[in-house]
């Protein structure tokens, strides 16, 4: 059977496009490495979700090597041996099952980062082909499509919006979160309520949050949180136009004539099979997306397909910054406020963008949110075993007690632009190969100073709002090491040819009818997490092959 479309990966950047184009009556194959599961079969099991490999591949068989400078000099790691993940969550749905939806939009200032903002040496910014209206009736497709809760708040860097607010109230409020209010009042600052990919009540088949206090890194069994799967695959499944082929690996796009002809991928019986359609879309996050292009060289494309210009795997971003602590004692607050504080499941959902520009050097600056620890048992209890040396016995016992039942830990997480260079990148390695035959990606990381400088001064803000609000043993890290699950770039969208690997439209220069719709195509990241918009840009080209398919009908 020949396809409408086949697209690689069934994630943020997936499921909009076969959202669309199934409801428009096309037929759409997704190939999807991971498995499929379902609200039902989601736990909050630590040892099996966070402490071992239940949704992702074993680093023995499938891995990353990664490139990190030490004393000057590169030096490559495999992940089977530093442990190290850049796995996401491959399973139907991709890692938007087992994102905390923390949602917020690029500002009209981020498509123009080159032209707004001082010359960064050693940078490759540039100015998105588009801007931020383009963007906006997405921005307002997907908050009532995926669903997306919260409270517009006015502030000074608030983005213009199409509607007034979000179609649903935020969800309920842990009281730490009127004192966060409290105190950016004193401060004079903006308290943001941060939105959600997650419904407050049933809509639909979808049941609202149930607050059971365990969000990221676990798939969501009520259905309110807004992953790809909840939210537009099971629609596009219901319009028998749309195929999901779990346990599905791409080793490699074919091509010929100018065009994509076939997806070569093993199937779950481990037989190789060709998946053939009139276009092509690759939504694999954006490491693999470039490793599959690579892995595609033929002779039309010797240095990997789409790839002539040699940009293919360049300028890869992360999400740059740190995170924070700070911890409330019980022993400062009252009975009442106590056993509020102890309170598990509603959120924080607070955020400042007081600092998206740094009013002193006009630069730049970020996002913070703010949230409690996360619940997971056996990670809070290991942070007590070392006191820059190991801890055990009655001491290990009295720290963890003390952990647990002294106090409550209130962090911060900052986010900010990972600035593109010569040194974060994508290419193959050269001897490493996973359990298909096929060469791994080796990932170089390479932090622009500049981005840890920012992410410092945001630090020191944010810590200054925990001692606003009386917390102790208030600490924070911002470091060159960046959060495995915020990956872009790697097939940056543009006008020129010779300097980006996708047009305007997502599609690629050198192929009719390839499309890339994960985050592959930032040029920059913006200083917010990326998911909200790669879904409002998987909807966009979604539109665009729509444009496409009906002029040739």
């Amino acid at each position: 059977m020949i396809y409408d479309i086949c697209i690689v990966g069934s994630g943020a950047g997936a499921g909009p496009v076969a959202y669309e184009l199934s409801k428009a009556g096309y037929k759409v194959l997704i190939l999807e490495k991971g498995g499929w599961y379902e609200r039902e079969e989601f736990f909050k099991d630590e040892i099996g979700v966070c402490r071992r490999s239940s949704f992702t591949p074993r680093l023995d068989e499938e891995q990353h090597v990664i490139e990190e400078k030490e004393e000057g000099k590169w030096s490559a790691t495999p992940t089977s041996a530093s442990g190290w993940d850049f796995w996401n969550g491959n399973i139907v749905g991709g890692s938007s099952n087992f994102m905390s939806g923390y949602f917020h939009r690029l500002k009209p200032k981020d498509f123009r980062l080159k032209s707004e903002y001082l010359k960064i040496e050693g940078s490759n910014i540039v100015d998105w082909p588009i801007g931020y209206e383009e963007l906006e009736p997405y921005y307002a497709k997907v908050e009532s499509i995926v669903g997306i809760s919260g409270k517009v708040e006015p502030h000074p860097f608030l983005e213009p919006r199409s509607t007034p607010d979000f179609p649903y109230p935020p969800t309920h409020e842990h009281i730490i979160s009127s004192w966060f209010d409290k105190s950016c009042q004193k401060q004079g600052v903006h308290a943001l309520r941060t939105p959600r990919a997650i419904l407050p009540y049933s809509v639909g088949e979808r049941r609202g949050c149930e607050y059971a206090g365990y969000c990221g890194s676990y798939g969501c069994s009520s259905g309110a949180k807004g992953s790809a799967r909840e939210a537009l695959l099971h629609t596009a499944l219901k319009t028998g136009n749309c195929t999901i082929e779990a346990n599905a690996f791409v080793r490699r796009l074919l091509s010929e004539d100018g065009r994509v002809s076939a997806a070569e991928y093993v199937d779950k019986d481990d037989k190789v099979q060709l998946a053939r359609a009139k276009i092509f879309v690759l939504a694999a996050q954006a490491i693999e997306s470039s490793r599959l292009l690579l892995n595609s060289a033929n002779d039309a494309f010797p240095h990997g397909l789409a790839n002539n210009s040699g940009q293919v795997g360049k300028n890869l971003i992360f999400s740059a910054g740190g995170a924070g602590t700070g911890a409330f004692y019980y022993e400062d607050f009252n009975e009442d406020e106590v056993l509020a504080l102890k309170s598990i499941g509603p959120f924080v959902n607070r955020s400042l963008q007081e600092w998206y520009e740094l009013p002193e050097s006009k630069e730049k600056g970020g996002t913070i949110d703010f949230l409690f620890e996360h619940p997971n048992a056996v990670s809070r209890a290991k942070r007590a075993m070392y006191e820059g040396k190991l801890v055990w016995g009655d001491k290990l016992k009295a720290k963890i007690l003390h952990h647990f039942k002294a106090r409550r830990i209130f962090t911060f997480e900052v986010f900010c632009d990972w600035t593109p260079n010569d040194d974060c990148y994508v290419s193959l390695d050269e001897t490493i190969k996973d359990r298909y035959g096929m060469r791994v990606a080796k990932v170089r990381i390479g932090a622009h100073q500049h981005d840890l400088r920012v992410g410092e001064i945001l630090a020191a803000k944010a810590e200054e709002m925990l001692r606003e609000m009386g917390a102790r043993e208030i600490s924070s890290s911002i470091s060159p090491s960046p959060p495995s699950n915020l990956q872009a770039g790697g097939c940056r969208f543009g006008d020129d040819p010779a300097s980006s690997v996708l047009n305007k439209e997502c599609r690629a220069h050198e192929l009719s009818n390839l499309y890339v719709s994960d985050g592959s195509f930032m040029p920059t990241g913006g200083s917010v997490p990326f998911t909200w918009t790669i879904y409002a840009n998987s909807f966009r080209v979604a539109d665009a092959i729509l444009a496409v398919l009906k002029k040739k009908i």
